[in-house]
């Protein structure tokens, strides 16, 4: 049982490495911005997601106790590295305007989230639509209804 549960723990720590290596190649090799992104996001993460469950094991069947350092850095990075890599694609995306062309359609009225500026009104609180016909007379958030002409009088 032994020389198995070793097998598998080098095979983890193996194929985490390759997965480390293959992501920091896609970092260095690949053109732009965007696609230098999938490297360490995606390939990177899962080889140091190998080599942690490589270590759980060893310290689980080796040393017969349980560690759960290697579960909360898990955790950690797969919730802060594609958080990380939107800001970043968001922010190159904002940085580079002519991009913006490329995006596919949302399907909806309103383009991407924070490309398109809130719709034009005349003082409306967020969230409200303003008085205005047309698509751009939608409500920010929510569905679509018809919003009550104002009738208070400004001073």
């Amino acid at each position: 049982m032994t020389f198995l549960l070793e097998l598998l723990i080098s095979a983890l720590i193996v194929l985490g490495g390759l997965f480390a290596l293959v992501g920091s190649i896609g970092l260095v090799k690949l053109p732009d911005l965007l696609t230098r992104l999938h490297g360490p996001t995606k390939a990177t993460t899962l080889g140091v997601g190998g080599a942690l469950l490589a270590s759980m094991l060893y310290f689980l069947g080796i040393e017969g106790r349980l560690s759960i350092h290697e579960v909360l850095i898990s955790v950690f990075l797969f919730l802060t590295a594609p958080i990380t890599a939107h800001f970043i694609a968001k922010a190159h995306l904002h940085e580079h305007v002519a991009l913006r062309d490329e995006l596919p359609p949302t399907g909806r009225e309103r383009g991407w989230s924070t490309f398109d500026g809130m719709p034009e009104g005349d003082g409306a609180p967020v969230g409200e639509a303003p008085h205005a016909t047309g698509p751009a007379a939608a409500p920010a958030f929510g569905p679509s209804r018809p919003s009550a002409p104002r009738t208070e009088e400004r001073s």
